[in-house]
C-alpha cells in the first residue's frame, strides 16, 4: 500500500515539474518565418505567416480570391508545437478556424501542416534565425 501511494506521489511530482518548469529565455526576440501552400476544392491556396512568444500571425489567400488574417497560440514542447487559431476572411468567407504542428527538422528549419477551415489543408516551410 506505501509504495502505491509513493509511486503515485512521485509521478504527480514529476508530471507537475515537467508542466511548470521554466522555459529557457531568448537573449533576442526574433520571429520565425514560414511560408505555406494548400489546397481546398481544387484551389490551390498560400499564406505567409510569423511566430514570436507562442504567438504567431499568418496572412493568406484562399479560394474565391478571398484573403483574411489568421491570430495563432503556439503550445510550445520539446520538438514540436502544436496550435489553434483564428482568423477573418473577405469574399462573405467570415470567421476561420484553424490548427496544426510544427516540427523542428534541424536547428534552423521547421516544418509543419496545418488546416485551416477556409484554406483547407496546408504544409509549412519555417526558417528560425
Amino acid at each position: 500500500m506505501k509504495i502505491a501511494i509513493i509511486t503515485k506521489t512521485f509521478i504527480t511530482s514529476i508530471s507537475l515539474l515537467a508542466l511548470f518548469a521554466p522555459s529557457q529565455a531568448s537573449a533576442q526576440l526574433i520571429p520565425q518565418p514560414w511560408v505555406s501552400v494548400g489546397g481546398k476544392d481544387g484551389d490551390v491556396t498560400y499564406a505567409v505567416g510569423a511566430r514570436a512568444l507562442n504567438f504567431g500571425v499568418e496572412v493568406g489567400i484562399g479560394p474565391d480570391s478571398a484573403t483574411g488574417v489568421d491570430v495563432l497560440k503556439f503550445i510550445s514542447l520539446p520538438v514540436i508545437s502544436p496550435y489553434v487559431g483564428v482568423g477573418l476572411y473577405s469574399e462573405d468567407k467570415g470567421v476561420a478556424v484553424s490548427g496544426g504542428v510544427q516540427v523542428g527538422a534541424t536547428d534552423n528549419v521547421f516544418v509543419g501542416a496545418g488546416y485551416n477551415s477556409i484554406r483547407g489543408f496546408n504544409g509549412q516551410l519555417g526558417i528560425r534565425f
